[in-house]
């Protein structure tokens, strides 16, 4: 026999020798069954936002004048927040004024022409070519009057937009411009302040897309940022949108969390470390996924300590095989939802009772029984020093 064959047979040789004066038997494990609390999480990143959130603009050109708050000011809805120099604007309300009473006065005058020529005319004392002449200029005159009122409206706004107030309760989280500086009113509005609502924020988090299928509205949610590394703050899945985002091939969907903020320790921008619980269950019965998967290996002979199997008389789809007066007794049960670890139970199973969830192998020697070692495994730190204080 060669070297490799003695490397072989060696450690085989040792466990018969070590077996030598031990007995062995087999025993069930089981498990009590007991109401317990069963959950399952999702988790994922997410950026924290404000759920109302408005750019304040101008819609006018012009030099800021006055500036009235600054970053983080508190403000109310309708507050005046800055002004804008109003010179050119009230000129221009003026001379609207002024064009709308010429207008008015053009109009006053032709109308009173038309009204005696259109008297004129149905008593056949002047032409048709002079009364329609007159009816145009009453046409006309009117017509600029309107447009004079117009005018003037617009004016009127326009010196009302150099006043700019809060469209919201919140906080001045950005303010965009200067005393003296020129806004510049074209096809965007001109942004003066950002507001934000703080009492009401939101996580915008990113759910990979072989978790999304578990998240739904209504769902508890716990997340922490790392401002505050030993805060836990809580939340409810508001929204799932359907609209994918592919980053580095990786696709997410987005999950928006409502985030009620009254202490304003969130504020936008900041990151947050969601846990989304897709299963959250209290006080209900449940075994674990093994003791579903169990089945009893038959006793070798009349004298074995393993318990009899007394099975039900016809298949049945969901079992669990319960340990009652020295006796396997397979039992029919009805499931619930589960997770990683443990089934739910609906029916078939009361607390107190013991399931049975696999067999272990324990050997009984001169040192009282212990579990068979597996000899190939890597021993723990230690294994051999007590190894040799026993053989002492």
């Amino acid at each position: 026999m060669n070297k490799y064959g003695y490397l072989l047979l060696s450690p085989v040789m040792a466990i018969l020798m070590m077996s030598c004066g031990e007995k062995s038997k087999m025993e069930i494990d089981s498990y009590d069954v007991k109401p317990i609390s069963m959950s399952e999480v999702v988790t994922a990143t997410g950026t924290m936002e404000s759920v109302t959130q408005v750019n304040v603009g101008t819609q006018v050109t012009g030099i800021i004048e006055h500036l009235y708050v600054d970053y983080n000011d508190t403000v109310s809805k309708g507050q005046l927040l800055a002004e804008l120099e109003k010179t050119l604007l009230e000129s221009d309300l003026k001379s609207a004024d002024a064009n709308m009473a010429s207008a008015e006065a053009s109009y006053e005058y032709a109308k009173a022409n038309f009204e005696r020529d259109k008297k004129l005319h149905d008593e056949q004392l002047i032409s048709d070519y002079e009364f329609q002449t007159s009816q145009r200029d009453y046409d006309v005159a009117r017509l600029s009057y309107e447009k004079s009122k117009a005018d003037r409206v617009r004016a009127a706004k326009n010196l009302n937009y150099a006043e700019i107030y809060s469209p919201i309760d919140g906080i001045v989280i950005s303010r965009e411009v200067e005393v003296g500086q020129t806004v510049v009113s074209s096809m965007n509005v001109a942004d003066l302040y950002v507001i934000a609502d703080l009492d009401n924020m939101q996580v915008v988090g990113n759910v990979d897309e072989a978790d999304i299928g578990q998240v739904k509205n209504g769902q508890h949610v716990t997340f922490t940022v790392d401002a505050y590394p030993d805060d836990i703050f809580s939340g409810t899945v508001t929204q799932v949108r359907l609209n994918p985002t592919t980053t580095s091939n990786v696709v997410t969907y987005e999950v928006i969390v409502n985030a009620p903020n009254p202490e304003h320790k969130l504020i936008p921008g900041m990151t947050a470390n969601l846990t989304i619980y897709t299963l959250e269950l209290d006080d209900v019965l449940a075994v674990p996924l093994k003791a579903l998967k169990f089945e009893p290996l038959p006793p070798e002979d009349e004298e074995s300590n393993l318990p009899k199997p007394e099975p039900l008389p016809s298949p049945t789809e969901h079992k669990v095989w319960v340990l009652k007066d020295g006796k396997l007794i397979e039992t029919a049960v009805e499931l619930g939802v589960a997770n990683n670890i443990y089934q739910q139970i609906t029916g078939g199973l009361s607390a107190g009772e013991k399931v049975a969830t696999g067999y272990q192998e324990i050997i009984k020697g001169n040192h009282g029984p212990k579990q068979q070692d597996n000899p190939f495994l890597p021993k723990p730190p230690g294994a051999n020093r007590n190894r040799e204080k026993e053989k002492k």
